[in-house]
């Protein structure tokens, strides 16, 4: 299941989970196109890469923009000649009781979660297609994917959405080497992360070490957050298995949050 020169875009990749899988695939031999908003950001994470002796190039994408996606892709596949693989991980978090969850809110939750991932897997099929290799399409789920928590209506209604576009997509590329699948961590400690445990605290009336014992981490069958790195080697994984045995699944990375 070698990436080497497997040519891999991944969305989101200047911080977090994104920027984790993007060294991951890297370190396996990867070609990596770092796709970020901040093209700033995204150029330090494809130096930094680069000068450990990997190979990146950045790009600015905005994943909610046709045009800057088509635009992105068709870079990425120009700088290293095809595209192999699709990350698709942009994403963002607003939390609210649905009473009062804004709906320019609603609209921005499901634009940059399933917008982002219809219109980069557009962009980037045709090139898979067209290389006669097929390649692999993985899409940031969450274990909201498959289960519902309060507060967060816009964001499970997008991650449950990405399970319905990666088995259409399996089943439509399936035929031409393409396959889709959706990794569905747990709570991860990141950036996204901390902000929503003030946020739920306050919300549910709760203390912050509540929101962490309780809501984040009950579940799980050792107290534990889910890591960056459990993420990226299960995308690593993913990227490299190389039939059509596995699509159209989700694998769920959680410490036992959620079992299938």
């Amino acid at each position: 299941m070698s990436l080497k020169n497997k040519v891999a875009v991944v969305t989101g990749a200047a911080s977090g989970i994104g920027e984790q899988c993007a060294r991951k695939l890297a370190a396996q031999g990867a070609k990596v196109v770092i796709a970020d908003l901040s093209l700033k950001n995204a150029q330090q994470v494809a130096t930094s890469i680069n000068d450990g002796g990997g190979s990146a190039f950045a790009v600015e994408m905005n994943v909610v923009d046709e045009e800057a996606v088509n635009r992105g892709i068709d870079a990425a596949a120009e700088k290293f000649g095809s595209i192999d693989v699709l990350v698709s991980n942009a994403g963002i978090q607003i939390v609210n009781p649905i009473e009062n969850y804004a709906f320019s809110d609603w609209k921005k939750m499901l634009a940059v979660h399933l917008d982002g991932a219809f219109l980069t897997t557009k962009a980037a099929i045709g090139h898979m297609y067209s290389s006669g290799r097929g390649g692999s399409i993985i899409y940031m789920g969450s274990v909201h994917s498959h289960e519902a928590s309060k507060l967060k209506s816009a964001y499970v209604t997008a991650k449950h959405g990405l399970l319905g576009l990666a088995r259409v997509v399996a089943k439509e590329g399936g035929p031409r080497g393409v396959r889709a699948n959706v990794v569905c961590p747990g709570f991860v400690r990141t950036p996204l992360v901390d902000k929503q445990i003030p946020e739920q605290a306050k919300e549910l009336g709760i203390s912050e070490e509540e929101v962490i014992k309780h809501v984040m981490l009950g579940d799980t069958v050792d107290g534990e957050f889910t890591t960056v790195d459990d993420v990226a080697n299960t995308v690593a994984f993913l990227a490299g298995f190389e039939s059509a045995a596995l699509t159209g699944q989700s694998i769920v990375v959680s410490h036992g949050w959620y079992m299938q």
